[in-house]
């Protein structure tokens, strides 16, 4: 008999729901075991029981994706407990809806570090682990506002657009220098009901806005956790460096 393949190991950062629950239900399902960090503690507990129904093993930390330190000791414990770190997902994100004459600069700071330097903490964080083990793939997630400078939703003012803008960069630049042996990309969601978006931005404006939607619909979680698993477990991948749109092609951006 074969022996069984090695389960692979993901870290998905704002797990406890949205896209980052969609996701490591996803990767779960697909064979690997879930480090899900967040501050929303119940609800990353809830998300844990789901990934264990899975077969999945789970390690939880309540943990701000912003503290640098912190980042390193996560990565650290997952290594000691489980040996190595295949995959990451920098999902973990915030909104900033106020203006360039309304927001502060503590505000702006903070849209900054846990959208922007949040990638940079878990990136540096776990690059050496990957490099030492001979690969890994890195996701982060950007935005359709990055590329479209966002328009009145409550997501995406300026600082936000801003801050996710930086991701393309950040993954355009360490696609070339972790190459080959780590896979870089991003992902830019469209319009995704998640609970921040159907209590901030779809509420009852869904039909009108699934007019400027090719596909007529708002997207799920689970429209950007195929792409995630694609790009995260594909063998052989020959993507990296990569802003993917995953918006059923929204043209009223």
């Amino acid at each position: 008999m074969a022996a069984e393949a090695a389960r692979r190991i993901a870290i998905v950062t704002g797990g406890a729901r949205g896209i980052g629950r969609g996701c490591a239900l996803k990767l779960a399902g697909e064979g690997c075991d879930i480090a899900l960090v967040d501050v929303l503690e119940p609800e990353m507990a809830r998300t844990r029981a789901e990934l264990e129904v899975l077969g999945a093993r789970c390690l939880t930390f309540a943990a701000d994706v912003a503290d640098h330190a912190l980042a390193r000791d996560c990565v650290e414990t997952i290594r000691r407990e489980w040996g190595g770190i295949d995959i990451l997902i920098n999902n973990a994100g915030r909104s900033m809806p106020k203006g360039i004459l309304e927001i502060s600069e503590a505000e702006w700071d903070a849209t900054i570090d846990v959208n922007l330097k949040s990638c940079f903490n878990w990136i540096q964080a776990v690059a050496p682990t990957m490099l030492e083990d001979g690969g890994g793939r890195i996701l982060s997630m950007s935005s359709l506002n990055a590329l479209s400078g966002g328009v009145t939703a409550a997501v995406s003012k300026f600082a936000y657009a801003a801050a996710k803008a930086g991701i393309l960069g950040l993954t355009r630049a360490l696609a070339k220098e972790l190459g080959p042996t780590i896979l870089v990309n991003a992902i830019c969601p469209g319009l995704i009901k998640t609970e921040v978006a159907k209590n901030r931005v779809i509420a009852e404006r869904e039909p009108e806005l699934v007019k400027g939607i090719a596909l007529h619909r708002v997207g799920s979680p689970r429209d950007v956790a195929e792409l995630v698993a694609f790009l995260a477990l594909s063998e052989p991948c020959f993507v990296t460096g990569q802003a993917i749109t995953v918006d059923g092609f929204q043209w009223n951006m």
